[in-house]
């Protein structure tokens, strides 16, 4: 396969692709980002709490 009918294709099936409009993008970048964030938040509590556990245990 050529690179050129390579791109035709990606071209093709880009055209076929249903994209968000403003205001859906707009829900999901704040959901995305608002998840991102819990789960972080998240996992450093429980490396806090974990670090803390070791700590009383082997310091």
């Amino acid at each position: 396969m050529s690179i050129v009918k390579f791109f035709r294709n990606v071209a093709r099936e880009m055209s076929k692709v249903s994209w968000p409009k403003g205001k859906e993008l707009v829900s999901y970048t704040v959901t995305v980002i608002s998840t991102v964030i819990f789960v972080a938040v998240f996992f450093a509590i429980v490396d806090l709490g974990i670090s803390q556990f070791l700590n009383v245990f082997f310091d």
